[in-house]
């Protein structure tokens, strides 16, 4: 979506945060991004509501490898790097280039040097993680990219070997717009335990929606 400055609504978010955030702090630079998607114009960031059982989920499992699919412009991606423990390590996957570009300013703005930014479609980039990233175990997933892809790369994922007993999948925006396909699958397949935390969505009041949060069990 372009308008006459010719930037797209990312790029105008930037440059927003930019001129309003606080560099090095990532709760300044969080905060500024909702007030732009809360004032100004929507933005499919996870938010501060469904951002803060993200926030916790990542406390209470100290995850050291962590991927994220669909960094968009880098929101989640500063969230879940803030709420890392040290020697953590983050991969981010984001297809769309030009979001791309804003998802590195935006990271490294808010003061992360060390995590990975991989521009290249999710389904390109797993079957790699291992020999070219030298991956052993995801101990966390945050999906949060084209909802169709969700179900194809979890399995990918499992057929990867990356997924251990107890690695932690949270994908968002599961009622609405909605992943029917994957929500079938965690019923059927006996891999997960898995429940739904149900919320609105991001920047929204009425809109009812909710991640899945899955714990993987193995091959019983």
């Amino acid at each position: 979506m372009y308008c006459v400055t010719g930037l797209t609504r990312e790029e105008r978010a930037y440059q927003y945060v930019l001129t309003h955030a606080t560099p090095g702090d990532p709760d300044s630079i969080l905060e500024t991004f909702d007030e732009w998607c809360n004032k100004v114009e929507f933005i499919s960031n996870i938010g501060p509501k469904k951002g803060k059982i993200l926030d916790r989920l990542l406390m209470e499992q100290s995850p050291l490898t962590v991927l994220e699919l669909g960094a968009h412009c880098g929101y989640s991606t500063v969230r879940i790097a803030r709420s890392l423990p040290l020697g953590a390590r983050l991969y981010s996957i984001e297809m769309d280039q030009r979001n791309a570009a804003i998802a590195e300013k935006i990271i490294r703005l808010a003061g992360f040097d060390d995590d990975t930014l991989i521009v290249n479609p999710s389904d390109e980039v797993i079957p790699r993680l291992h020999s070219e990233y030298k991956l052993e175990k995801l101990d966390f997933v945050f999906m949060d990219h084209w909802k169709k892809c969700y179900l194809p790369d979890l399995q990918m994922l499992e057929g990867s070997g990356l997924l251990g007993k107890g690695s932690m999948v949270l994908a968002d925006n599961v009622l609405f717009p909605g992943a029917p396909k994957f929500l079938r699958y965690l019923r059927k397949c006996g891999l997960y335990e898995w429940k739904i935390h149900r919320a609105t969505l991001e920047y929204s009041k009425g809109i009812r929606d909710g991640m899945a949060e899955l714990v993987y069990q193995g091959i019983q």
